[in-house]
């Protein structure tokens, strides 16, 4: 178990994806941002759900997913959608 599955809504199928996809660390998940690095790990996967997308971008803002905001949901929806 690396570092990056320490990170709240981090298991370890994903934290296996952001590795394969040169990302880790929190620093560089950070720095790369959640919609980027989905972009990676559905390059490799095409099952990348917009659940996924949700929980990096918590992961980064160090909550669950589900407790985003409506604002910043409805903004990655939106990313999603366009990027299918």
């Amino acid at each position: 178990m690396g570092e990056l599955s320490k990170l709240i809504n981090i298991g370890k199928k994903l934290e296996g994806q952001l590795n394969k996809v040169g990302i880790e660390t929190f620093d560089q998940l950070k720095q790369i941002g959640s919609k980027k690095a989905w972009i990676s790990i559905k390059a490799i996967d095409s099952s990348a759900c917009f659940n996924r997308l949700c929980a990096l971008e918590g992961a980064i803002q160090g909550i669950r997913w589900h407790n985003l905001s409506d604002e910043i949901k409805h903004d990655l929806k939106e990313f999603y959608n366009g990027s299918k």
